[in-house]
């Protein structure tokens, strides 16, 4: 599997400037997933030393190419559930040149937009003509690209659906997304084979077909931020699923990931 996606600029509370992005968080679940692929990511020349501890812990797994800008975000947690998020700075686009200078070759690929302008429909559209199978981040169909508080709705392109194997959601983009609660008929509608939506520590659902399977989180692990979080999930499940893990195992595995990596932010060792 390979994972294509901008790295970002956090800022936290107020803290000083932090790698964020999937692509920041995604090569500890690669490791733990132990599927061949890596990672292929964009910033700005001049950011690049903010991601060097990325280099420097994954190594040839991940490739950091050079563009315009980079992604940026501010984050400011009420408390460990409840953030409000600001964007600072829009990222660059993927399309065909950024496809052609990442060339990944695995069959699968995971797309991690962290605004809907990040991949163009166009551009999912070419790695399905060049035989990948494509995941997808919903965050990219619900994030409008505009400074400033974030704004969520779901107003995105329907094109942006029509090329992919995998949707992942998080509780509050599948609402948006379904303008409601979602359900068998909300992923019917959407038409993409396989649908994840992630509860936290509630586990997730996952609809392929005309079925939804529950599947429970791994173990509650709170008073913890919980940034990236969704990311090592999703890497995670679609590594598993590349594998040849079916839905459930995969999402079983990307659970216990999330609950152990959050452990240790708290300090804890099992």
């Amino acid at each position: 599997m390979t994972v294509l996606g901008n790295l970002a600029i956090d800022v936290i509370n107020g803290g000083p400037k932090t790698p964020g992005g999937c692509a920041s968080f995604s090569g500890v679940a690669m490791e733990a997933a132990g599927a061949p692929g890596g990672i292929v990511a964009l910033a700005a020349a001049d950011d690049r030393p903010l991601f060097d501890p990325l280099l420097d812990r994954f190594g040839s797994m991940i490739r950091i190419l050079t563009a315009d800008c980079t992604s940026s975000f501010r984050l400011d947690y009420e408390d460990v559930d409840h953030r409000r998020m600001s964007v600072e700075a829009i990222g660059p686009v993927w399309g065909a040149a950024e496809v052609e200078a990442a060339a990944p070759t695995t069959t699968w690929v995971h797309l991690a937009p962290l605004l809907r302008t990040d991949f163009p429909a166009q551009t999912l559209a070419l790695l399905a003509q060049r035989g990948h199978r494509v995941a997808y981040d919903g965050q990219g169909l619900v994030r409008a690209d505009q400074l400033g508080p974030l704004v969520v709705h779901r107003h995105y392109p329907p094109e942006l659906l029509a090329n992919l194997s995998i949707l992942k959601l998080a509780e509050d983009e599948a609402i948006i997304v379904a303008d409601g609660p979602f359900d068998e008929a909300t992923a019917a509608r959407l038409g993409v084979p396989e649908i994840l939506v992630t509860y936290g520590s509630e586990g997730c659902d996952i609809y392929t077909g005309d079925t939804c399977v529950r599947v429970p989180a791994a173990w509650r692990v709170e008073g913890v931020q919980t940034t990236g979080a969704g990311d090592m999930f999703t890497t995670c499940y679609v590594a598993n699923r590349a594998a040849g893990a079916d839905p459930r195992a995969a999402a079983k595995e990307a659970s216990e990931l999330v609950a152990g990596e959050l452990e240790k932010r708290l300090g804890v060792r099992r």
